[in-house]
Protein backbone atom coordinates (compact mmCIF):
# COMPACT_ATOMS: atom_id res chain seq x y z
CA UNK A 1 0.00 0.00 0.00
CA UNK A 2 1.45 3.32 -0.95
CA UNK A 3 2.28 5.36 1.98
CA UNK A 4 3.95 8.87 1.90
CA UNK A 5 4.86 10.92 5.30
CA UNK A 6 5.05 14.73 4.61
CA UNK A 7 5.86 17.45 7.61
CA UNK A 8 3.35 20.02 8.72
CA UNK A 9 3.63 22.62 10.77
CA UNK A 10 1.71 23.97 14.26
CA UNK A 11 1.25 27.66 14.99
CA UNK A 12 2.86 27.43 18.40
CA UNK A 13 6.40 27.67 16.92
CA UNK A 14 7.40 24.00 17.51
CA UNK A 15 8.57 21.45 15.30
CA UNK A 16 7.24 20.40 12.58
CA UNK A 17 5.60 16.92 13.12
CA UNK A 18 5.24 13.86 10.95
CA UNK A 19 1.72 12.70 9.02
CA UNK A 20 1.85 9.64 7.05
CA UNK A 21 -0.78 9.25 4.44
CA UNK A 22 -2.20 6.10 3.16
CA UNK A 23 -3.81 5.39 0.05
CA UNK A 24 -5.46 2.45 -1.36
CA UNK A 25 -3.28 0.56 -4.23
CA UNK A 26 -6.52 0.41 -6.80
CA UNK A 27 -8.14 4.19 -5.60
CA UNK A 28 -10.75 5.76 -7.57
CA UNK A 29 -10.07 9.30 -8.95
CA UNK A 30 -10.87 10.95 -5.49
CA UNK A 31 -11.63 9.35 -1.95
CA UNK A 32 -12.99 10.72 1.20
CA UNK A 33 -10.58 11.44 3.84
CA UNK A 34 -10.17 9.97 7.44
CA UNK A 35 -7.64 12.17 9.64
CA UNK A 36 -6.74 9.29 12.48
CA UNK A 37 -5.16 10.61 15.82
CA UNK A 38 -3.15 8.44 18.24
CA UNK A 39 -3.46 8.40 21.81
CA UNK A 40 -1.52 9.68 24.40
CA UNK A 41 1.90 8.76 24.29
CA UNK A 42 3.61 11.76 22.48
CA UNK A 43 4.42 11.14 18.32
CA UNK A 44 3.02 7.34 18.17
CA UNK A 45 1.45 7.56 14.90
CA UNK A 46 2.90 3.94 14.53
CA UNK A 47 0.32 2.87 17.10
CA UNK A 48 -2.18 3.29 14.81
CA UNK A 49 -0.46 2.36 11.24
CA UNK A 50 -1.92 -1.33 11.36
CA UNK A 51 -5.52 0.68 11.58
CA UNK A 52 -5.18 3.23 9.01
CA UNK A 53 -3.41 0.83 6.28
CA UNK A 54 -6.90 -1.54 7.24
CA UNK A 55 -8.92 1.36 6.74
CA UNK A 56 -7.62 2.68 3.74
CA UNK A 57 -7.86 -1.01 1.85
CA UNK A 58 -11.61 -0.16 1.87
CA UNK A 59 -11.22 2.83 -0.89
CA UNK A 60 -9.92 5.65 1.89
CA UNK A 61 -7.30 7.78 2.03
CA UNK A 62 -6.06 8.04 5.46
CA UNK A 63 -4.01 10.98 7.01
CA UNK A 64 -1.71 9.77 10.69
CA UNK A 65 -0.42 12.55 12.50
CA UNK A 66 2.03 12.60 15.20
CA UNK A 67 1.05 14.85 18.08
CA UNK A 68 2.46 15.53 21.70
CA UNK A 69 0.49 15.38 24.54
CA UNK A 70 3.73 16.63 26.46
CA UNK A 71 3.59 20.12 24.83
CA UNK A 72 2.46 22.98 26.70
CA UNK A 73 -1.27 23.37 25.38
CA UNK A 74 -1.38 19.61 25.43
CA UNK A 75 -1.37 19.03 22.02
CA UNK A 76 -3.88 20.67 20.91
CA UNK A 77 -1.89 23.35 18.27
CA UNK A 78 -0.43 20.04 16.92
CA UNK A 79 -3.77 18.85 16.53
CA UNK A 80 -5.25 21.40 14.86
CA UNK A 81 -2.54 22.12 12.76
CA UNK A 82 -2.77 18.40 11.43
CA UNK A 83 -6.78 19.46 10.92
CA UNK A 84 -5.92 22.57 8.68
CA UNK A 85 -3.21 20.81 7.10
CA UNK A 86 -5.09 17.74 5.42
CA UNK A 87 -8.45 20.64 4.84
CA UNK A 88 -5.56 21.87 2.93
CA UNK A 89 -3.70 19.20 1.24
CA UNK A 90 -6.55 16.43 0.82
CA UNK A 91 -6.87 17.35 -2.56
CA UNK A 92 -3.21 16.92 -4.01
CA UNK A 93 -3.26 12.89 -2.03
CA UNK A 94 -6.70 12.25 -4.10
CA UNK A 95 -8.89 12.76 -1.31
CA UNK A 96 -11.88 15.00 -0.70
CA UNK A 97 -11.75 17.33 2.22
CA UNK A 98 -15.35 17.69 2.39
CA UNK A 99 -15.58 14.26 2.50
CA UNK A 100 -13.39 14.28 5.78
CA UNK A 101 -14.17 12.07 8.67
CA UNK A 102 -12.30 12.84 12.03
CA UNK A 103 -11.33 9.83 13.96
CA UNK A 104 -9.08 8.77 16.57
CA UNK A 105 -7.89 6.15 19.69
CA UNK A 106 -8.25 6.96 23.68
CA UNK A 107 -6.84 10.60 24.46
CA UNK A 108 -7.51 10.68 20.62
CA UNK A 109 -11.16 10.03 20.56
CA UNK A 110 -11.79 12.98 22.46
CA UNK A 111 -9.81 15.38 20.55
CA UNK A 112 -12.09 14.04 17.20
CA UNK A 113 -15.44 14.66 18.90
CA UNK A 114 -14.64 18.07 19.89
CA UNK A 115 -14.03 18.73 15.93
CA UNK A 116 -17.76 17.74 15.76
CA UNK A 117 -18.65 19.77 18.92
CA UNK A 118 -16.84 23.39 18.18
CA UNK A 119 -17.04 24.34 14.88
CA UNK A 120 -15.01 27.79 15.55
CA UNK A 121 -12.09 25.11 15.88
CA UNK A 122 -12.33 24.55 12.21
CA UNK A 123 -13.87 27.97 11.45
CA UNK A 124 -17.42 26.74 11.08
CA UNK A 125 -16.47 23.44 7.97
CA UNK A 126 -17.37 20.71 10.31
CA UNK A 127 -16.41 17.21 9.29
CA UNK A 128 -18.67 14.89 7.77
CA UNK A 129 -18.73 12.30 10.89
CA UNK A 130 -16.77 11.79 13.78
CA UNK A 131 -15.55 8.49 15.31
CA UNK A 132 -13.71 8.55 19.12
CA UNK A 133 -12.41 4.48 19.49
CA UNK A 134 -12.18 4.14 23.38
CA UNK A 135 -12.35 7.02 23.98
CA UNK A 136 -13.86 9.05 27.36
CA UNK A 137 -15.40 12.69 26.98
CA UNK A 138 -15.62 13.92 30.57
CA UNK A 139 -12.75 15.69 30.43
CA UNK A 140 -11.23 18.34 28.55
CA UNK A 141 -10.48 17.09 24.86
CA UNK A 142 -7.04 17.48 23.51
CA UNK A 143 -8.16 19.36 19.89
CA UNK A 144 -10.37 22.07 21.97
CA UNK A 145 -9.81 22.33 25.79
CA UNK A 146 -12.97 21.92 26.68
CA UNK A 147 -15.00 19.24 27.76
CA UNK A 148 -17.45 16.91 24.94
CA UNK A 149 -20.01 16.05 27.60
CA UNK A 150 -20.40 20.15 28.59
CA UNK A 151 -20.14 21.00 24.76
CA UNK A 152 -22.85 18.45 23.56
CA UNK A 153 -25.37 20.50 26.05
CA UNK A 154 -24.65 23.77 25.13
CA UNK A 155 -24.27 22.42 20.99
CA UNK A 156 -26.34 24.57 18.80
CA UNK A 157 -24.55 23.41 15.66
CA UNK A 158 -24.83 21.19 13.18
CA UNK A 159 -25.60 17.70 13.96
CA UNK A 160 -22.43 15.53 12.53
CA UNK A 161 -23.01 12.53 13.04
CA UNK A 162 -20.75 10.30 16.03
CA UNK A 163 -19.56 7.41 16.02
CA UNK A 164 -18.51 5.44 19.11
CA UNK A 165 -16.37 2.19 19.43
CA UNK A 166 -15.57 0.47 22.19
CA UNK A 167 -13.76 -2.77 23.45
CA UNK A 168 -15.90 -4.84 26.50
CA UNK A 169 -12.99 -6.07 28.03
CA UNK A 170 -10.80 -2.39 27.87
CA UNK A 171 -9.05 -2.18 31.29
CA UNK A 172 -7.62 1.50 30.63
CA UNK A 173 -10.74 3.19 29.64
CA UNK A 174 -13.56 1.54 30.64
CA UNK A 175 -16.37 0.56 28.05
CA UNK A 176 -19.15 2.39 30.17
CA UNK A 177 -17.69 5.82 29.11
CA UNK A 178 -18.90 5.36 25.64
CA UNK A 179 -22.07 3.93 26.43
CA UNK A 180 -22.45 6.98 29.24
CA UNK A 181 -21.65 9.58 26.47
CA UNK A 182 -23.95 7.58 23.39
CA UNK A 183 -26.88 8.42 26.87
CA UNK A 184 -26.03 12.03 25.97
CA UNK A 185 -25.88 11.88 22.34
CA UNK A 186 -29.15 10.09 22.43
CA UNK A 187 -31.23 12.67 25.00
CA UNK A 188 -30.12 15.30 22.53
CA UNK A 189 -31.80 13.63 19.62
CA UNK A 190 -27.90 13.68 17.97
CA UNK A 191 -27.63 11.19 15.61
CA UNK A 192 -25.05 8.92 17.13
CA UNK A 193 -24.36 5.05 17.47
CA UNK A 194 -22.39 2.55 19.33
CA UNK A 195 -20.07 -0.37 18.61
CA UNK A 196 -18.53 -2.45 20.87
CA UNK A 197 -16.00 -5.56 20.53
CA UNK A 198 -14.78 -8.13 22.57
CA UNK A 199 -11.30 -7.05 22.91
CA UNK A 200 -9.22 -4.53 25.35
CA UNK A 201 -7.48 -0.72 24.48
CA UNK A 202 -4.95 -1.78 22.56
CA UNK A 203 -7.09 -4.64 20.77
CA UNK A 204 -9.69 -2.56 19.10
CA UNK A 205 -7.25 -0.65 16.76
CA UNK A 206 -5.42 -4.31 15.62
CA UNK A 207 -2.73 -3.56 18.26
CA UNK A 208 -1.44 -5.26 21.58
CA UNK A 209 0.33 -3.46 24.20
CA UNK A 210 4.25 -4.47 24.61
CA UNK A 211 5.46 -3.90 27.86
CA UNK A 212 9.10 -4.32 27.42
CA UNK A 213 8.71 -1.78 24.44
CA UNK A 214 5.75 0.80 26.33
CA UNK A 215 4.22 1.12 23.43
CA UNK A 216 1.27 -0.78 21.71
CA UNK A 217 2.78 -3.18 18.46
CA UNK A 218 0.79 -4.81 15.66
CA UNK A 219 -1.40 -7.45 16.68
CA UNK A 220 -0.88 -10.98 15.84
CA UNK A 221 -3.85 -12.58 18.02
CA UNK A 222 -7.43 -13.61 16.18
CA UNK A 223 -9.19 -11.46 19.12
CA UNK A 224 -7.59 -8.07 17.90
CA UNK A 225 -7.40 -9.02 14.60
CA UNK A 226 -11.28 -9.64 14.18
CA UNK A 227 -12.01 -6.38 16.38
CA UNK A 228 -9.58 -3.67 14.74
CA UNK A 229 -10.74 -5.11 10.76
CA UNK A 230 -13.96 -4.06 12.34
CA UNK A 231 -13.18 -1.33 13.20
CA UNK A 232 -11.84 -0.38 10.15
CA UNK A 233 -15.07 -1.11 8.35
CA UNK A 234 -16.82 1.30 11.00
CA UNK A 235 -14.79 4.05 9.84
CA UNK A 236 -14.98 3.17 6.12
CA UNK A 237 -19.16 3.22 6.74
CA UNK A 238 -18.84 6.08 8.48
CA UNK A 239 -16.67 7.88 5.14
CA UNK A 240 -18.42 6.35 2.77
CA UNK A 241 -22.00 6.07 3.83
Amino acid sequence: MPISTVPYTAVDGSAPRLLDVYRPESAPATTPAVLLWHGMAPDTRFEVGALAEETASHGLTVFVPDWRSDAPDGGRAHLVASLRYVRENAAGFGADPERLVVAGWSAGAGAAIGTALRPGLTDGRLPKAVVGIAGLYWRPARSTGTVPLEDLAAATTPEVPVVLIHGTADSAVESHHSRDFLTALEKRHWPASLHEAETDHAGIIMTAYDPELGHCVPATGADALRAGRETARILAEAALG
